[in-house]
């Protein structure tokens, strides 16, 4: 069995690779340039341009002599997800004013929304104001009104002006309005577009949200001068109420004899993408069974369809994400490169893993760690680089050090040959795959060389990066790969009560870290955060939030919406599902201390 391998040809050209075979800058830039050309349209999941970034990374993988760890021994770990959504045939609007109906035109006079559900209703009009209810505001568009089982009419935006300063502002999104009205009982809502707003001339691309998440309510928009017409027959004028609701004077009512019926129909696209995986197995009798996971995110955000930060218009334009995350594979292949030659020195096996989707919440880490090539249970450690192409000053952030008591030694140690000015961040939480990791209780870490004003713009091209410096950082991750392959012990892993971070939107703070991986109703967690009020609370990994304060969570939107009106320090119920089975906590929320996330 061992002398066919010996002599074969993959094997000789094996040998000639590794011939003084390094951490190469030339090569670091290669992959960049490749990975981060237009040719791959920003590499977003489910395209052909990330189809090409797999195919590249799997040669290399090939290249490098790595064992493939995927899906019917191949690189690829495939996994689908819902890429877009589209409007079926059955979605319908008519009102009917008395014994008068009008019927109206879809993608000219009303669009249904992408948060919408599907089906078919009619109910009574009414309508309520801008849609808002707040208890921290002592402000409610439905106060006095019965909406259950009807149809509701309300306006976009916010009462006065739409800037961040207005304490409606955080009331503005539709989706956050959708279940306002959910909870109130009704089971559609057409939203208008108010006189002090400019409204869109091309009406279908009002509403556009591709978290795709269903909002549990029929959601539509009806063209202004079309609302218009049906509030002037109830002899109303949209321009008073919009002066009423702007002096906060209440402006609900029922429309007489007035009923609508709403039909609807959504259709979720799934996309396909796929992990590339592919392992260097160690030499170690006792330890070759226990591995390190690398890990980088080859996924990026398109032409800007998702998380542009640019100020222009910016949906014709190729984000190449050379620095995110284009400089964090070209690490990943050079460390395959690099340990495929030294296999004899790995007591460790290292599995290497360019995960995809990330950028639409870490769905290709979740979707490994769910359904993993290597026991869980055995896995040391996950090292993780994202965004490691732009070092400056030497300056290296870290994440993760507080998952393991080990980690700071063993990082200075390895620090010691290139002098870099750490920044050690105790959270596993960081916000890139190695959280799914950290959240099945794995040491991890996390590379970074800083945040800058190309993230996720046009501009973050391959010119841009350091691959120098970026040389330097993956030398000294070989290093800490190596002393972790060698040591006889796996280190120790820590939960450490992490501070909490900064949001504005919210006054509390709970500690829960959501799944966004989960397309299922509710809010599924990864983990809590250790101290926290979840933590005390008794909620847990793979907890399944159902209902919060009495309302029914169906998506994070859900969530987020109904921490808005928790307070400091009052009890508050909730309902998860474990096990399948519903369970009742009750969670005293936390008061928000400076940085803080919940």
């Amino acid at each position: 069995m061992f002398f066919p391998i010996l002599f074969s040809p993959e094997f000789v050209f094996s040998n000639e690779r590794c011939e003084n075979q390094q951490i190469s800058s030339d090569g670091i830039s290669s992959h960049i340039r490749y990975l981060a050309s237009d040719d791959l349209r920003g590499r977003m999941s489910g395209t052909p341009g990330a189809e090409k970034a797999a195919e590249y990374i799997s040669s290399k993988f090939k290249q490098a002599g790595l064992k493939p760890l995927g899906d019917d021994n191949s690189y690829y770990q495939q996994f689908s997800f819902t890429m877009s959504v589209v409007l079926g045939s059955g979605n319908n609007l008519t009102i009917k004013l008395s014994d008068i109906q009008h019927k109206y035109e879809l993608g000219k006079d009303f669009n249904t929304l992408s948060i919408s559900s599907s089906g078919k209703i009619e109910g009574e009009l009414v309508f309520a104001g801008y849609g808002i209810s707040s208890n921290e505001l002592d402000y409610d568009d439905y106060e006095g009104l019965d909406v259950k089982d009807k149809v509701v009419m309300v306006l976009r935006y916010i009462p006065g002006d739409y800037e961040p300063e207005n304490e409606f502002y955080n009331y503005a999104a539709l989706r956050y309005k959708a279940m306002n009205a959910r909870e109130k009982g009704a089971k559609a809502i057409i939203f208008v577009t108010p006189y002090s707003e400019e409204e869109e001339v091309d009406i279908s691309s009002v509403g556009l949200d591709y978290s795709y998440s269903d909002s549990g309510i029929q959601s539509l928009i009806l063209r202004r001068d079309k609302a218009e017409e049906v509030l002037l027959k109830a002899g109303r004028s949209l321009k008073d109420i919009e002066k009423n609701l702007d002096n906060k004077t209440n402006s609900t009512f029922n429309f007489t004899n007035t009923t609508a019926i709403v039909e609807s129909e959504v259709i979720e696209e799934q996309g396909e993408s796929s992990n590339v995986i592919g392992i260097v197995e160690g030499a170690g009798p006792l330890l070759k069974d226990e591995y390190i996971v690398i890990g980088a995110h080859y996924d990026h955000i398109g032409y800007g369809q998702r998380n542009s930060r640019s100020e222009k218009d910016s949906i014709h334009e190729i984000h190449n994400g050379a620095d995110d995350n284009a400089s964090g594979v070209a690490g990943l292949i050079e460390l395959a490169k690099y340990f495929s030659c030294r296999k004899n020195s790995l007591k460790r096996s290292l599995v290497f893993i360019a995960f995809s989707a990330e950028e639409l919440g870490l769905l290709g880490a979740s979707f490994y760690v769910d359904h993993p090539k290597v026991p869980v249970e055995r896995t040391v450690a996950m090292i993780n680089m994202d965004m490691i192409g732009r070092l400056t000053e030497d300056k290296l952030t870290v994440f993760g050090v507080g998952s393991s008591p080990e980690w700071t030694k063993l990082l200075q140690d390895s620090n010691d040959d290139y002098n870099f000015e750490l920044s050690l961040n105790n959270s596993g939480f960081a916000p890139s795959d190695q959280s799914v990791f950290f959240a099945k209780e794995i040491p991890v870490l996390h590379f970074f060389t800083g945040l800058h004003k190309d993230y996720h713009t046009p501009g973050d091209d391959w010119e841009k990066t350091n691959p120098n410096g970026q040389k330097k950082v993956i030398q000294l991750i070989s290093d800490l790969i190596l002393n972790l392959s060698t040591e006889q012990k796996m280190i120790a892993f820590s939960n450490i009560k992490e501070p909490q971070k900064r949001s504005t939107k919210f006054n509390v703070y709970l500690g829960t870290i959501p799944d966004y991986s989960n397309q299922e109703d509710g809010v599924k967690l990864m983990g809590v955060r250790a101290g926290s009020p979840a933590e005390k609370a008794g909620l847990m990994d793979d907890d399944v939030i159902v209902q919060f304060d009495g309302k029914s969570i169906k998506n994070i939107y859900d969530y987020v919406y109904a921490l808005s009106d928790s307070k400091a320090g009052i009890p508050t119920s909730l309902v998860v599902m474990r096990n399948y089975k519903p369970l009742s906590l009750i969670i005293i929320p936390e008061p928000k201390t400076q940085g803080s996330n919940n």
